[in-house]
């Protein structure tokens, strides 16, 4: 693996996914930097988000961190994970895709680390949140509970 993962802040990232296509019906971020002290998403959106929805999205992440969520993989073949999930970051030339399922909310391709349990990732606090040309940056960290 090329990249260095850390595992609570790329866990609480998709449960940010999963309350961002909640909230908003949009997509999952189109980039990530995910580092041990401080990470960034970035979405396609249209504006930024208000002060209560910032707000929202923090609450809902640590709701969901606060479920002690299951988390798992499971490899599938090409052709099922295609009909489930969106697979355009997918490199060429595989068999089989490997899926994180964090519990019941939040399941998508991923070749990173993980915890095992949302009880493992602390609580998400959104830093800051910005809007430039099409692009909604949101800025996160993780403190101890």
């Amino acid at each position: 693996m090329s990249k260095k993962y850390v595992a609570p802040m790329h866990t609480a990232e998709h449960v940010l996914n999963g309350v961002m296509v909640r909230l908003f019906g949009r997509g999952r971020c189109y980039s990530a930097h995910i580092n041990p002290k401080k990470s960034k998403c970035d979405y396609r959106f249209d504006r930024d988000l208000t002060a209560d929805e910032a707000l929202q999205v923090e609450q809902l992440v640590n709701e969901q961190l606060a479920r002690n969520l299951a988390v798992r993989e499971e490899t599938l073949k090409l052709d099922e994970a295609a009909n489930r999930y969106d697979l355009g970051r997918l490199p060429e030339g595989v068999d089989t895709v490997r899926v994180i399922h964090i519990g019941d909310f939040d399941s998508c391709p991923c070749i990173g680390e993980h915890v095992s349990n949302t009880r493992e990732v602390g609580m998400f606090r959104l830093t800051t949140h910005g809007f430039d040309e099409g692009t909604l940056r949101i800025r996160f960290k993780l403190e101890a509970r």
